[in-house]
């Protein structure tokens, strides 16, 4: 285990357009061995409880806060997100290794429900768009969701509410006149912690049944909290999330539906080379299964781990999911 296992609170990184960069971080800082974890809808990059099997791996671990969340300045007007995304992860991996050049670091690219897709984006990005692509060693996909614009199945897996956003109604509804309408909604429950916490037990913890809650509880106690506090810090970021703007809200459903550069199909072998550990909760209503078994037929090197449970319960599996994704890390 290294001796220099260090955390830091938020930083900030000024991009070259006038843009701002969120991230943290934690593990060991100068370690060659890195993970590059994107968050997932309603938070922001959080480093605070860093598995202990990534600090026992000796690697540095770095969660950025995406494009328009938080602290995160959103994408230009007539910058592409994929493009936007790329460039700013470039000169985040460029800040923190001056000296690699793109080459003499091993990237484990990781993400989480709406992270799935920034992190697919950068494993299918051309290297001259993302030149620390050729560093990639694997890529870890936790509750994915899979590309709609070639997935043609996609919307058969959803609720109903899903369906009308971000699945097909809200797409063909014009200047995404859906997204607007429920940034309204929502806007008037996370105006305080109260409320954010009000609607996460809404639409993720109340519909947990007794097995799981179980679960939830015996997690949230082998963390140093119990239930309630887990909910109350995940209702905090979730405030930090739309603390500045909306703006990553109302860039996801146009992300789901846009062209992220490649088909999963369609990688060359270089690409492909990287292996991808896909991780699914069969009774996730939020991001299906049929996603990752989806993206596991279509990519060349995929496999993909089903856990127990709805859409928080990966989070019970962290450490074993983490343990077999950088199972050759020492």
């Amino acid at each position: 285990m290294s001796t220099d296992i260090v955390s830091f609170e938020e930083r900030f990184l000024p991009l070259r357009d006038g843009r701002t960069l969120a991230y943290e971080e934690a593990g060991n800082l100068s370690s060659k061995t890195v993970v590059l974890y994107l968050h997932g809808f309603f938070t922001v990059g959080d480093a605070s409880q860093t598995s202990h099997v990534l600090l026992n791996k000796n690697v540095h671990f770095i969660t950025p806060t995406l494009p328009g969340w938080g602290n995160t300045s959103p994408p230009p007007p007539s910058t592409p997100y994929r493009d936007c995304l790329t460039s700013d992860m470039t000169m985040l991996l460029s800040h923190l290794y001056p000296d690699s050049n793109g080459r003499d670091i091993k990237l484990y690219i990781a993400g989480g429900s709406l992270g799935t897709v920034p992190a697919q984006i950068l494993y299918g990005a051309s290297y001259d768009k993302f030149p620390f692509g050729r560093c990639i060693s694997g890529m870890l996909l936790l509750g994915a969701f899979s590309p709609f614009r070639h997935h043609k199945d996609y919307a058969k897996h959803m609720t109903w509410t899903q369906y009308i956003l971000p699945g097909p109604i809200g797409h063909y509804i014009p200047f995404n006149l859906l997204t607007h309408l429920m940034k309204f909604v929502l806007s008037r429950k996370l105006t305080t912690i109260e409320g954010a916490e009000a609607s996460l037990r809404e639409t993720v913890f109340d519909p947990m049944d007794q097995a799981e809650r179980e679960e939830f509880a015996k997690w949230s106690e082998e963390h140093g909290m119990v239930p309630e506090d887990t909910v109350r810090k995940m209702a905090k970021n979730v405030m930090r999330s739309i603390s500045k703007s909306w703006a990553g809200f109302m860039l996801t459903p146009p992300l789901l539906h846009s062209d992220w550069g490649f088909r999963p199909d369609a990688l060359d072998e270089e690409h492909s080379r990287p292996p991808v550990l896909l991780t699914a909760s069969k009774d996730d209503d939020m991001s299906p299964v049929a996603y990752a078994h989806y993206l596991a037929a279509n990519y060349k090197n995929a496999r993909i781990k089903d856990v127990e449970g709805g859409h928080m319960s990966i989070l019970y599996y962290m450490d074993e999911v983490w343990a077999e994704f950088l199972a050759d890390e020492q």
